[in-house]
């Protein structure tokens, strides 16, 4: 994935290039920009990157002139230390809007929302092209006066609470319980099971994915294809084979818990907060 970022403090940029590869270690920075007269002149002598991280403000002024500017077919997470800009970030082809300090967990979600819906992204761009916008000569950004969004789409990027309680089926009863009572998720067999942190188990309508855009970050983390862990369910990681880490958690999964070398050091970052 190629990155292009947009910051003018020099530990912001430290720290968002240390995470990225922490998320993502595919993860290529073509550039990494401090001003807006300065995006505008990149975005239009190089073809667009798989995603924009970008400051709202930069040391000439808001980012977002960059988008009021031009009509860029690149997803964008902005990250600022203020909300105050939330509405118009989401008209610049936002994904997610990250506050300061960038928690690890929550550039991993952002960045998992940007691969489900990298698809629709890419249609946008080909139907914008179709529609007669040209883009500029070497390049798949291109400039108009303005950038539009529609309602809908706006009312789905706008950020929503994290989901408290799920409502469980228990016999011929349906039950409302806390999120905080749900210790991890197990997917098997198309089939999703929560198991409480007294050993309760609750089928749910939800899929792994799902899940994983309604929990927060800060204390779900989805440990494998198989399974989310809330913080406290963790109890130990045992260094497994190849870097891998086997997780231990309470209640006791059924199998083994394995977390991938590539999302290892991620699972740490997240267990130390």
């Amino acid at each position: 994935m190629t990155v292009l970022l947009l910051e003018d403090e020099y530990p912001a940029t430290e720290r968002l290039q240390r995470l990225l590869l922490q998320a993502a270690p595919e993860t290529r920075v073509l550039a990494v920009l401090d001003t807006v007269s300065a995006a505008l002149a990149w975005l239009a002598n190089n073809p667009a990157p798989d995603l924009i991280l970008s400051d709202i403000q930069l040391a000439d002024g808001l980012s977002l002139e960059i988008w009021e500017q031009a009509v860029v077919p690149s997803p964008v997470i902005f990250t600022t230390a203020f909300d105050a800009y939330a509405i118009r970030a989401f008209q610049a082809n936002s994904v997610a809007y990250l506050l300061k300090p960038v928690k690890l967990a929550e550039l991993q979600a952002a960045l998992a929302k940007l691969h489900a819906t990298r698809e629709a992204w890419l249609n946008e761009g080909l139907k914008m092209r179709n529609e007669g916008l040209r883009p500029t000569s070497g390049n798949s950004s291109f400039f108009v006066s303005h950038s539009s969004l529609s309602i809908e789409r706006l009312l789905d990027a706008l950020p929503r609470p994290y989901k408290t309680r799920f409502l469980v089926r228990q016999g011929e009863q349906l039950l409302p319980l806390p999120v905080a009572e749900a210790a991890w998720f197990l997917s098997r067999n198309e089939t999703v099971t929560l198991v409480a942190t007294d050993g309760r188990r609750f089928v749910l309508d939800y899929t792994l994915e799902q899940l994983e855009a309604l929990l927060d970050p800060a204390q779900f983390f989805r440990l494998n294809r198989q399974i989310i862990a809330q913080l406290p369910a963790v109890r130990r990681l045992h260094p497994h084979f190849n870097g891998k880490l086997l997780v231990e958690l309470h209640p006791a999964a059924p199998e083994e818990v394995l977390v991938s070398r590539e999302k290892a050091p991620a699972v740490k970052t997240w267990l130390e907060g």
